[in-house]
């Protein structure tokens, strides 16, 4: 399946716990002054690739923990990541999913968008919530500002009210 993307990285210790691929997907409609990914927001940019050759790619590094996807922002292009989420659980993997939207917000638009339910149900944890640059925090652990929040969605799903990470 083919997803548009602006890039990967192969071990990153900055985008969730332990070692990680990230995939940077490709289009993001919320433009956050100040986003640390500018580069990712038009639509029209980047590669668009394979999910199996991505997968290729994730099977090849034996020290992964997780893959994590970032932005731009991944829910514009749920089905293909629901893809390549699923064929990275069945390795043992987990999966980190950085959103501009909430959690509360997600689960508005997977009424009508089964993907988005589908990738919420893959997702372990979930970064939610728009960059806002006056409320940018250096100090903060995978996250930019103060309103984002590390989420158990697997937690968060089940009890149908947000369960944040300690």
């Amino acid at each position: 399946m083919k997803l548009r993307i602006a890039g990967t990285v192969n071990d990153s210790i900055v985008d969730g716990e332990g070692i990680r691929f990230v995939v940077f997907v490709q289009g993001c409609i919320h433009n956050c002054p100040g986003c640390h990914n500018p580069q990712t927001h038009d639509f029209s940019k980047g590669n668009e690739v394979d999910t199996d050759d991505l997968l290729s790619k994730i099977r090849a590094n034996t020290l992964l923990d997780g893959v994590t996807f970032s932005g731009g922002e991944p829910f514009c292009q749920p089905e293909p990541l629901c893809d390549l989420a699923k064929k990275v659980k069945e390795l043992g993997l987990d999966i980190v999913c950085y959103s501009g939207y909430t959690f509360e917000e997600l689960i508005e638009q997977s009424k009508d968008n089964v993907y988005i339910k589908k990738l919420l149900d893959l997702t372990d944890i979930l970064i939610d919530g728009r960059f806002i640059l006056e409320k940018r925090n250096l100090l903060l652990k995978f996250r930019g500002s103060d309103n984002q929040r590390i989420i158990d969605v697997k937690k968060s799903l089940e009890s149908k009210t947000v369960v944040e990470c300690d």
